[in-house]
């Protein structure tokens, strides 16, 4: 299966994973300037945010200190009382007096844990400001090396990290500031990021035809049982997604779908001899047992687009190799590590094996979910505020994710998108949101977004 992805130019949503980024400084040749520019601009933005206050810049041994080293000359230029320090030769003492400290020690690339010196002296900071990340964070995964600082804000260089991203990375970093220090994006290309912040430059929406009708927009058919609601908010997500036809298969049980939603009571044999049923959503509240007998039919027609989520995943578990022609997952952590065994310090890789296991997309849910294709290809997303934490919402990205699947968007891309928009309608519906407000949300959402190309003809 296709998964249709095209790079962004310019790779300005490329993550670097440490080593990447190490390889990308030593491609551009010019370690001076790189450095110059990383200490200025940290310089720069603590002179924006931060009253003038006695500032402590404790510095390692490695850029990550030369980029303090800098950022000190720029700041006593500027007027401002700083101490330069080496953490070897540092004490608590002088950590506690300042006002502010910048943490210059160790940058992302970190692979072993804090000593104890290290982690008392940033215990012992008030305030404090990290050089590309709070030291004693993996750059690479978002873990901590024993301890970590929280970070009233971080500035980063040329490209974020994964960790900036992945908790509990992202919390401890605080904000982060991405600054440009004059790296060229043709050696983030000679790099070969594979590695992306989800967003709308990772996927085009797909448009309409003038003279197209409800079939060509896209068929999807999901499978209800026992908990009919879940079919039918997902039901509700794929109208609002651009479906063009939405079914819901209740052989055994009957969902109240609202207008427009079409209620079929055929077995799922009958279903299939319907050809224009491209599109089939399997496992949110149909029951584990309906949904293994139902996953193991719809894969052995062949060629059709399979969306699996819920009961179907709960119903593969221990034996993911029965997802094998399934295009897009959606587990949650309790069901991915059913599926796949624990996810382990490694998030992005966790879902790089599954999607190489199972040749499926693998959506790994959560704040910072995961979107991995099998060829390695992973987006890591940072746009879902805390209050989508709420039953049903897991049912409305199947349902859109679907919907984007039959209107033709390939895997990685439909999964980029389904997991970003429905951030991003959360962030509409603001805290105290349920599941089925999500919906019309992603309608407007969809419908006045400049991600969404005019009509054009076929």
């Amino acid at each position: 299966m296709a998964y249709s992805f095209e790079r962004p130019e310019n790779f300005k949503e490329a993550l670097l994973t440490p080593a990447q980024m190490s390889w990308a400084d030593g491609l551009a040749g010019n370690g001076a300037a790189l450095m110059e520019a990383a200490g200025r601009a940290v310089a720069r933005d603590i002179m924006r945010r931060c009253g003038k206050t006695p500032i402590l810049v404790l510095t390692g041994p490695g850029n990550n200190g030369g980029d303090g080293k800098v950022a000190a000359r720029y700041l006593a230029w500027e007027g401002w009382p700083v101490k330069l320090r080496d953490f070897r030769e540092a004490v608590p003492e002088d950590v506690s007096r300042a006002g502010l400290v910048i943490d210059a020690i160790f940058g992302a690339g970190l692979s072993r844990d804090l000593d104890d010196h290290t982690v008392a002296l940033l215990r012992a900071a008030k305030r404090l400001v990290a050089v590309d990340v709070p030291s004693g964070l993996d750059g690479a995964t978002g873990q901590i090396r024993g301890f970590a600082p929280q970070a009233e804000f971080t500035v980063t260089f040329a490209r974020k990290k994964p960790g900036h991203l992945l908790f509990p990375g992202r919390a401890l970093c605080g904000e982060v500031l991405l600054r440009d220090i004059g790296m060229p994006d043709s050696v983030i290309g000679q790099v070969g990021p594979d590695i992306w912040e989800n967003g709308p430059a990772l996927f085009t929406l797909p448009g309409r035809a003038a003279t197209g009708h409800k079939y060509s927009n896209g068929d999807v058919t999901l499978l209800s049982g026992t908990l009919p609601g879940a079919s039918r908010l997902a039901a509700m997500a794929a109208r609002r997604g651009g479906a063009g036809m939405v079914s819901i298969a209740a052989a055994d049980a009957a969902p109240l779908p609202e207008a427009g939603i079409i209620l079929r009571h055929e077995t799922l044999d009958e279903l299939l001899r319907d050809t224009r049923r491209g599109t089939w959503v399997v496992g949110p509240g149909l029951g584990v047992a309906a949904a293994s007998a139902a996953l193991d039919k719809l894969r052995a027609v062949g060629g059709l687009t399979i969306l699996a989520d819920a009961d179907a995943l709960t119903a593969c578990a221990s034996a993911p190799e029965r997802l094998r022609g399934v295009a897009v997952i959606t587990p949650h952590a309790g069901e991915f590590v059913r599926l796949f065994g624990a996810i382990g310090p490694d998030k992005v890789a966790a879902a790089r094996r599954a999607a190489a296991l199972t040749g499926a997309v693998v959506v790994l849910k959560g704040a910072d979910s995961v979107i991995a294709a099998p060829d390695g290809t992973a987006a890591i997303n940072a746009n879902a505020p805390p209050w989508l934490a709420t039953g049903g919402t897991g049912d409305v990205l199947a349902g859109l994710t679907a919907a984007l699947l039959a209107r033709g968007m390939g895997p990685f891309p439909a999964a980029c998108a389904g997991v970003w928009l429905h951030g991003a309608a959360a962030q509409a519906a603001g805290p105290g949101m349920l599941a089925e407000d999500l919906p019309a949300l992603l309608g407007r959402l969809a419908q006045n977004s400049p991600l969404a190309p005019s009509p054009t003809l076929p």
